[in-house]
């Protein structure tokens, strides 16, 4: 260790059994201003000294999908702002969240972003980056706001297919997936079909069938199956990368790897719903399903098997938690209507920001699977990829953001939300028992979560400017193999 003198580092972290995206090793790991600056075997102590003998240290989590004091148009109120939404990824093992900066239709997109800012300012305990939200693709939109905001660090762009407030045409759509082309953006598109899903739900309520139970019927594989797809040909004739949010089941996943086998630069997204939920969940008795309305909703067991299959296989590039959380008991969240609010009413989300992590190791790399490194590539090593931020984020190496977990796989615990540290009154994994969970987190060397305690600070968290990711600036029918 030429040119390192004793006590050099702010922290080692020893005998740390590192699992990057790519190897497993046995080494110390020296951090000094909140980045690693050294990985090696018998590194001079620092300041602070964590043994981490026996234990599996990752990169902190990135989860590229979730939603946190974002604003709605129908009276509803999220419960986590950005203090208690990054308190409560630190706490599950996540060190980077990149929320949304929601466009309402008429108003700027500059503007939307500006007061997101505010709405995140001195809050985070950890870092985070924005999403834009498109709703309103016009000309001055895609010549000028655009263009900018994606120069500035904005790289990622969600256009949504459905959702009245939000929708776009497939016209508009493929103006946004070509600005972002040229800009080296990367579209995320929530796909399912809003005609299908309005004719559905129309004559579901004609009928009387309004109980939570009925929002799966209103949006069947077949309205995200068509929805995909069209997705995909509107990527095709634009020559643009895109991502599939939160895709649910078989129908979707045969859509991507159709696309995957053309050669073409499809990315796909799944998160925990869609591995632990069911659609018995969304029949609960009484209004207790509506805890579960999520969009596209959970499927039946033989679909969580396809969806496992998919991470196996390499079909998924991610897994993100899609945090939409609104209170169960409250007039401003999943009883906006009432206890007995129709299925179409109830405010469409499912807190996970907490549980993506512990249930995935738990489910995933203990139950054998998947492995841990390919764990790490779904939790954070392919989202700073996609989205402009790796290395800094999403791997160990020298010169990283010091962003790690450190493992706790020896005891079972019961998720109960009263021992969560999100503001919802409600987990949908209540009584489901893991046997992974993080011991230590750290952020850019920080503690700030360590044996059942929360040591973040408001305001340690700083925004990321992302770049323009690898995938887009690369050529389109080559990008999927550089992830």
């Amino acid at each position: 260790m030429t040119g390192i003198s004793q006590h050099s580092f702010d922290t080692v972290i020893r005998n740390a059994h590192i699992a990057t995206a790519a190897d497993t090793y046995t080494a110390d790991i020296g951090i000094s201003g909140g980045v690693i600056v050294a990985i090696g075997r018998d590194l001079f102590d620092g300041r602070e000294v964590i043994d981490a003998r026996g234990r599996f240290v990752t990169p902190g989590g990135v989860d590229a999908h979730v939603h946190l004091d974002q604003p709605t148009s129908d009276g509803s109120k999220m419960a986590d702002d950005f203090l208690t939404g990054t308190r409560s990824a630190a706490c599950g093992g996540t060190t980077t969240v990149i929320p949304f900066a929601l466009q309402f239709k008429g108003c700027s997109l500059r503007t939307a972003v500006e007061e997101y800012h505010v709405r995140a300012a001195g809050k985070a305990s950890i870092d985070y980056a924005f999403h834009l939200i498109v709703s309103d693709p016009n000309e001055a939109v895609l010549k000028d706001e655009l263009p900018e905001l994606i120069a500035n660090g904005y790289t990622s762009i969600k256009v949504y297919m459905t959702y009245d407030d939000m929708k776009l045409d497939d016209r508009q759509i493929i103006d946004v997936l070509a600005c972002a082309r040229i800009h080296g953006a990367m579209t995320m598109i929530h796909a399912e079909n809003s005609d299908c899903i309005g004719w559905l739900t129309e004559r579901l309520l004609a009928a009387g069938l309004t109980a939570p139970k009925y929002h799966g019927e209103s949006r069947p594989m077949m309205v995200e199956r068509e929805a995909t797809h069209r997705a995909i040909a509107l990527a095709e004739v634009s020559e643009a990368p895109i991502l599939i949010v939160h895709v649910s089941g078989r129908e979707a996943i045969e859509q991507i790897h159709w696309a995957r086998g053309r050669g073409l630069p499809v990315f796909a997204e799944t998160c925990p719903q869609y591995l632990f939920l069911s659609e018995d969940d969304l029949s609960l008795d009484g209004f207790a399903g509506a805890k579960c309305i999520c969009s596209p909703p959970p499927r039946d067991k033989a679909n969580q098997q396809a969806v496992w299959t998919g991470l196996q296989n390499g079909l998924f590039t991610i897994v993100s938690s899609d945090h939409a959380p609104f209170n169960y008991d409250d007039p401003n969240g999943k009883m906006l209507h009432g206890a007995n609010g129709s299925f179409h009413q109830v405010p469409n989300g499912i807190p996970g920001l907490e549980t993506r992590l512990p249930l995935l190791f738990s489910e995933g790399v203990l139950a054998g699977r998947i492995d841990i490194n390919r764990f790490v590539q779904l939790t954070s090593t392919n989202a700073a990829k996609l989205y402009g931020l790796y290395p800094r984020k999403g791997t160990i190496a020298v010169g990283s953001d010091a962003d790690l977990v450190i493992w706790d796989t020896g005891n079972a615990r019961t998720i109960r939300n009263e021992e969560l540290h999100h503001a919802a009154d409600y987990t949908p994994y209540e009584g489901r028992e893991v046997r992974a969970w993080p011991a230590i987190t750290l952020s850019r060397g920080t503690v700030v979560w360590a044996d059942g305690e929360f040591y973040g600070r408001a305001g340690h968290g700083q925004f990321l400017r992302c770049e323009r990711p690898a995938v887009v600036i690369s050529h389109p029918k080559t990008a999927v193999a550089t992830i």
